[in-house]
């Protein structure tokens, strides 16, 4: 919106066209959000005080989590307006891939909304069936899946890239729309997964996203692409301003929800800003190397999945209990020692992440 702005006004006086540069705009942008999440995170959480929307607590797991009972939760729609305030600022509005990725945002975010809604409002534990979530994240997990495929003007962006290897470019035809979907869907239900300690899911979530901002800057600029063997996407660029506004929000929301939390970020947030991880990194092309800088999300997934089946079919439990967080809780890890040590697991791997773009 301020783009346009500026455009017009470098008509008259050459200094706005300052704001042209991609890289002044995400810095703007990550300040935008860090500002509008510390100037209106207190307001936010006395509203959802007086609204009486706070945390359940299950009396299975640890029992410092007692405590917690009653902190608001649903936190995550601070996170996600002042996302989408400061990418209409700074962003290119007439750029394809800044509405796909805000609009899948949105979307799942209202899924996780209601979940949270029937759970702490309407006091109902079960909050929206899982069968309905799956439902509404499919249709619009396809729904991004479908456009971003019938949009595609190159092979490459909708090709697999494998990292390390230089010449691996797998053609995915069709099937770019299945895995585009289980990305989009499997990370935004691997944050959901995540979030379950003060601060734990939303460090990740900002350290993996700015990792893919770097990724969206060097992939939408055609020099920097052929010189890292990386492929070219037209306008994909324009993704390191939602990105850096992703980090300036989640850092504010971390402001209030580092240990003890003042706020949760509930199914809004988690749903939304996985959703938003998974379409960021199908845009770019780094599927797998998500899979790598968000291993703890993976982790805490595949920990699910295990107990599940482990459960059913032996009777048995490999984990005291799941996600695997909560199991190093009960082993007798304090809380903070689990959440910063996450925290370090993830900056190592967004490192590793980033390494792939020299090594190959």
């Amino acid at each position: 919106m301020l783009l346009l702005l500026t455009a017009y006004l470098s008509k008259y006086h050459t200094f706005f066209t300052v704001f042209n540069y991609l890289s002044l705009r995400a810095i703007l942008g990550v300040l935008t959000a860090l500002a509008i999440s510390l100037l209106i995170g207190n307001k936010v959480i006395r509203l959802l005080q007086r609204l009486q929307i706070g945390q359940s607590v299950r009396s299975d797991g640890p029992q410092t989590h007692l405590a917690k009972a009653g902190t608001p939760t649903m936190g995550g729609a601070l996170i996600i307006f002042s996302i989408t305030v400061s990418t209409l600022l700074w962003g290119d509005l007439r750029n394809q891939y800044v509405w796909v990725v805000l609009l899948v945002m949105l979307a799942f975010g209202v899924v996780g909304w209601v979940d949270d809604y029937r759970k702490v409002v309407e006091k109902n534990p079960r909050g929206l069936p899982g069968r309905w979530k799956y439902f509404w994240q499919s249709i619009f997990g396809l729904a991004a899946a479908f456009y971003l495929y019938y949009t595609a003007s190159t092979p490459a962006e909708t090709a697999l890239i494998v990292p390390l290897f230089k010449d691996v470019a797998i053609p995915l035809g069709a099937f770019f729309i299945v895995l585009t979907y289980f990305v989009i869907v499997g990370t935004s239900n691997a944050v959901n997964l995540t979030d379950g300690l003060d601060g734990l899911a939303i460090l990740p979530t900002v350290l993996v996203g700015g990792a893919l901002g770097v990724f969206a800057y060097l992939t939408g600029n055609i020099r920097f692409a052929d010189y890292l063997l990386i492929p070219y996407v037209h306008g994909s660029g324009e993704l390191l301003v939602f990105c850096a506004a992703l980090a300036g929000a989640g850092l504010g929301f971390l402001w209030f929800n580092t240990y003890p939390a003042q706020i949760f970020m509930g199914d809004v947030g988690s749903l939304a800003l996985g959703a938003a991880l998974g379409t960021i990194a199908v845009i770019v092309r780094q599927e797998l190397v998500l899979f790598i800088m968000g291993g703890v999300f993976v982790m805490e997934t595949v920990s699910v999945i295990l107990q599940v089946a482990s459960y059913k079919l032996t009777k048995r439990r490999i984990f005291r209990m799941a996600p695997i967080h909560h199991h190093f809780e009960l082993k007798g890890w304090a809380e903070p020692k689990v959440i910063v040590r996450f925290w370090i697991i993830t900056v190592c791997l967004v490192l590793v992440g980033l390494a792939t773009l020299k090594v190959r």
